[in-house]
Parts: C-alpha cells; sequence; structure tokens
C-alpha cells in the first residue's frame, strides 16, 4: 500500500513544506476523528484536475461509515471543488443516503501559509442514522472538534511543536479536558477524572483552574511549574508576548505522588479568536516501566555511533600524522584526503549520536564540513563556499553516501576550479555555492564555482580521478540518481548537478 509521501509525489508537485504540514496533519487527525464521531478524507487536486483521495482516518469514538479503503480513489463531489477555492468549512444542509445509512458531509479545506489557496481538502463524514440526544461528553468533543476544523482551514493547526523527547499522544478517550480562555476547566470527561484522581486529587474538577491543581499534584516543583505554564499557555492566559503558543512545546510527561501522566495541551485558536484549549491526559505508569528497556536500547545504539566516530577520528589522526612524516608529494596528497573522506563519515556518525530517529540534518552537516574543507584547500587562492536553500532531512542509508558526494565535489571544486582563473578577474572572489531544490518527489543538489571552467573535451565518465570515481559510484549505485557536470549557469565557472530520488 503506498503511503502518503509517496501519493503526494505521484500525484501533486507540493513543495516540501507543504507535504510535511499535511503530514503532521495526518499524524494529527486521529484527534479530529474522534472529536467529531466521524469519518476523515484527505483529497488532493491533481495535475489534470482531479481530486484524489490521498488519507482516510476511522474514529475509535464512533463506526465507520466508509468500511471500504477510500485511499486512491477519485472523489466526485462538487463540495470539495467549491471548498478547494475556500478558506472555511462547507457543510451540507441535507443528509445524503449510502444503503441504509445517512451521512452529512463537510469539507475542510486545508490552509498553509504562503500557498495560493488550499493544499488539500479533508472531508468529514458523520453518521445521522440513529439520532440521538448528545450528552455533555459528546457536546464538548464537537464545540473542540469545530474549532480544530476551522484551524485546519486557517492554517493554523496543527502548529509545529517541540517534542524533543519523543513523547506519544494521549488520545481523546484517554481523558478529556476542556478549559476556557481563562484556563478554568468547563468539562472534564470520566477517564480524565480518573487519571486525576489517581495523581491524589479528591475533590471536583469542574470550575477550578487546571494549572493549580496539576501544581498541587505534581512531586517536582520545576516540573509542576512547566505544566502549569504549558497549560496555560494554551489556553491563552499566561503566553509571554515574545512566546507565542505555537513555539512552546505542548505535551509533557509529569511524575504525581501516585501516578505518570502524559499530559497534552491543544490550543483553539478559530480564526485567530481564543477559545481555550484542550487537554488531554493519559495514565502511562506501567508503560514507563516498559519503555525503560527501549531507551536502553536506544542509548546502546546512539553509543555505538559515538564510538565508531571515536574510531573514525583516531584513524583520522593517525593519518593525518602519516602524512606529515611522508616526503613523497602524491603520497602525502592522497593521505590528505584520506584524511578528508574518513572525516566527513566521522560527522555522520557524531550527529547519529545524537540522534533518536536514525535521520541527519543535511543542513547541519554541509555548514560544519565547510569549514574543515576549506581549512584543508591547497594552494593560496581565498575560496568563499555559500550555502543557500534547504537541503532538508534524509535517513542515515541516504545521508552516508550523500554526504560523501557533497564533500568529494566541494574538495574538487576547491582544489581544480581555480587553477587556470583569469587574470583580469583577480579582483573577483573565488566562491562556491551550494544550490538545492528538493520537493516530495527527489532532492537536487548543484555545487557551482566561478573559477576557470572544465577543459575542453572533459568528460566525467571517463576521468581517471580518484574523487570523481567515487562521486560517481556512489550517485549511480548507492543513490540511484544522476551527476551531470557543465558551464555555470553565470557563464564563467563549473557546474555540477546531482540528483537524486526521496521515492
Amino acid at each position: 500500500m503506498s503511503t502518503l509521501s509517496d501519493l503526494l509525489a505521484e500525484h501533486t508537485k507540493l513543495s516540501d513544506a507543504a507535504a510535511a504540514h499535511l503530514q503532521r496533519l495526518v499524524a494529527e487527525w486521529q484527534l479530529l476523528a474522534d472529536l467529531s464521531f466521524a469519518d476523515f478524507l484527505m483529497s488532493v487536486r491533481t495535475e489534470n484536475g482531479d481530486m484524489v483521495t490521498v488519507a482516510q482516518c476511522r474514529p475509535n469514538t464512533a463506526s465507520t461509515v466508509f468500511p471500504s479503503d477510500e485511499v486512491g480513489s477519485v472523489a466526485d463531489d462538487p463540495q470539495l471543488d467549491r471548498a478547494d477555492r475556500a478558506d472555511r468549512v462547507l457543510r451540507e444542509e441535507d443528509p445524503e443516503w449510502f444503503g441504509s445509512v445517512a451521512i452529512r458531509r463537510e469539507a475542510v479545506p486545508v490552509g498553509f501559509p504562503g500557498a495560493d489557496g488550499p493544499i488539500a481538502v479533508l472531508t468529514r463524514a458523520v453518521d445521522l442514522t440513529h439520532p440521538r440526544l448528545p450528552s455533555p461528553l459528546e457536546l464538548a468533543y464537537q464545540d473542540s472538534a469545530n474549532d480544530l476544523c476551522q484551524m485546519v482551514a486557517d492554517g493554523t493547526f496543527p502548529h509545529q511543536e517541540g517534542n524533543p523527547r519523543g513523547l506519544s499522544t494521549p488520545r481523546a478517550g484517554d481523558g478529556f479536558v476542556r478549559v476556557d480562555a481563562n484556563g478554568i476547566v468547563v468539562y472534564a470527561s470520566p477517564n480524565a477524572l480518573s487519571a486525576f484522581h489517581r495523581m491524589g486529587w479528591t475533590a471536583e474538577l469542574t470550575h477550578t483552574r487546571l494549572s493549580e491543581v496539576t501544581t498541587a499534584l505534581l512531586t517536582d516543583p520545576f516540573e509542576s511549574d512547566d505544566v502549569a505554564t504549558v497549560i496555560d499557555a494554551a489556553a491563552g492566559v499566561s503566553a509571554p508576548p515574545a512566546t507565542p503558543y505555537r513555539d512552546v512545546g505542548m505535551r509533557m510527561e509529569a511524575d504525581a505522588r501516585r501516578a505518570t501522566v502524559l499530559i497534552r495541551a491543544v490550543p483553539l485558536r478559530p480564526r485567530g479568536i481564543g477559545t481555550g484549549a484542550v487537554v488531554l491526559i493519559r495514565d502511562v505508569t506501567e508503560v514507563k516501566r516498559r519503555d525503560l528497556a527501549l531507551i536502553s536500547k536506544d542509548a546502546t545504539i546512539r553509543e555505538i555511533h559515538h564510538r565508531v566516530k571515536n574510531n573514525l577520528q583516531s584513524v583520522s589522526a593517525l593519518l593525518r600524522l602519516q602524512a606529515r612524516r611522508t616526503a613523497n608529494p602524491e603520497a602525502r596528497g592522497a593521505l590528505t584526503e584520506a584524511v578528508r573522506r574518513v572525516a566527513s563519515i566521522a560527522l555522520v556518525h557524531e550527529l547519529l549520536s545524537g540522534s533518536v530517529d536514525e535521520e541527519v540534518d543535511l543542513d547541519e552537516v554541509v555548514d560544519r564540513l565547510v569549514p574543515i574543507l576549506v581549512d584543508v584547500a591547497s594552494g593560496d587562492t581565498s575560496v568563499g563556499v555559500r550555502h543557500r536553500d534547504r537541503l532538508g532531512v534524509l535517513s542515515a542509508e541516504l545521508a552516508m553516501p550523500l554526504v560523501m558526494v557533497l564533500t568529494e565535489l566541494i574538495q574538487n571544486a576547491i582544489e581544480h576550479g581555480f587553477d587556470g582563473t583569469d587574470p583580469d578577474n583577480e579582483a573577483e572572489q573565488s566562491q562556491i555555492e551550494i544550490v538545492a531544490d528538493r520537493d516530495v518527489r527527489r532532492l537536487l543538489i548543484a555545487v557551482r564555482d566561478n573559477g576557470s571552467g572544465l577543459p575542453d573535451g572533459f568528460d566525467v565518465g571517463s576521468s581517471d580521478r580518484l574523487g570523481l570515481q567515487i562521486v560517481q559510484t556512489l550517485v549511480s549505485i548507492e543513490l540511484g540518481g544522476t551527476l551531470t557536470m557543465g558551464a555555470s549557469p553565470s557563464g564563467r565557472g563549473t557546474e555540477v548537478s546531482v540528483e537524486i530520488p526521496l521515492r
């Protein structure tokens, strides 16, 4: 079955940032489905104008109205076309009957800052076959769901939350608390009441200020202050002007006297107007005990990366020492190149030693790698290296060979790109530029210089330079991409482009 990333790459040309926003929305929309008692479908506009369903979510709080898998099907609904040009939720007046099931559909456009209109449309489908008098829990759920759906249309949900500890997300059924704009509890579900009772709270929770309740229950004073700040910031009570609610990490794990709980606060800001917050709470006392074993294993893997990095640095130091003691210039140059290649691999392992998901931020690697390469550049030419555009995050199996490729290309440009620079342009600074273009399908990286250009008759395929042979092997075999070399678009110098598929 195709993933969301695969379907977006197949049917759209969304930017990497827009696709990441849809990924975050799919990661969070189980909350929307549970609060709405409804199924959700996500549809995107294809290049030929059709609306194709790329994701589906069923509620845990109600029976589904779509028993079959709708992902990959073409959605034939005029309401989706209207919502694709709107900035608000569109609701049908009359239900639609599918056999014996009456369904009311609502179309929710997915806004994204900077986009020219919605980047996708959500369909919220509610079963109206068995109407009943809603309970206080259902009213609180649906009121919160309506606010969140409007925030989806505004482009403010889901916002990027800081979650460095990789905490999971409590569900609405675990424990649901609705607070108003003053942080006062207006409704607490039975499961939420049970969670607070296990923490040690014995009084009524409604009409109390939730941040004060949690402060009184948690054992660590610093932790209790953090949780209180998170809840009040989500509700809009005490968020400092310099720290908007979207910049605050809204998930925390806290220890009370009798239990460990996971707390998440979700701000409600439909159309930019604060209406309070939803606070989800889950008792994770037993789960935390089992997680200790996994945490120990993760720490072991990161320690392995750390030790590999240390060993590679030792190898690099030995090669550098041998290079200094070697009288042969060619041998010294070969050893110096080996030092550079080992150092680039060690840098990737250093970043992996601090990662929890075996992924590497290429922008951080390049920013740390460039000064090392410039320092060891041969010759007296002063070369400036500029990195612009976003390279993004890649998995370790792609990042490792790609960093090696970038190392070779940048070093090759530094050492050979300015050998024959025109003396009439000596005042012009020798410059290397790293340019990137990334979308959901592929990553294109170009290394450009304003040097003397390629020699006449140069063919990268027949080159006997070890660095270029390494680059060709890594790009074609390890990365499954393509390598091209030619004149720079500016007319001066050389451009080397590497294009690799991301899916």
